[in-house]
């Protein structure tokens, strides 16, 4: 069962977030407090548990969730192979459509001084919010058809 393993919150852009025990995700805006969060299509951004640990091999010590800026860890989804246009049902309420994946990396970012490479670039997903709604770890991750 794919399922969010962490929700990831910063106030500013182009740093590691830090984990909340839940968040609220607004329809057309993303995470409440989130500095990604806006009228545009990268509201929330998802990387996997599996991708964090791969770069664990690279580099293992302190990486931990919201380290690559994302705002929801995964467990069990393999996200970066979606296409554009994929439904995700978060929980019970929250329903978002994928819009990117991948993304060019930033100069000057705090995550790749702290982490060496960056793995969102290649398989982190952004996506936009079709129906917010509160959103936690352990809340399960359905792809809708």
């Amino acid at each position: 069962m794919a399922k969010v393993v962490a929700i990831n919150i910063s106030t500013k852009k182009k740093t590691p977030k830090q984990s909340v025990p839940a968040g609220k995700l607004i329809e057309n805006f993303g995470f409440e407090g989130d500095a990604h969060a806006g009228n545009w299509h990268r509201q929330v951004s998802l990387l996997g548990k599996e991708s964090i640990e791969k770069s664990k091999g690279m580099r293992t010590d302190g990486l931990c969730h919201g380290m690559f800026a994302e705002n929801i860890t995964t467990e069990g989804i393999t996200l970066y192979t979606m296409p554009v246009g994929t439904k995700l049902q978060i929980g019970e309420e929250a329903l978002i459509e994928i819009t990117q994946i991948g993304k060019e990396c930033h100069d000057g970012c705090a995550i790749k001084e702290l982490v060496g490479k960056c793995i969102m670039p290649r398989e982190g997903i952004f996506a936009k919010v079709l129906r917010g709604g509160t959103v936690k770890p352990g809340d399960s991750i359905v792809v809708v058809e």
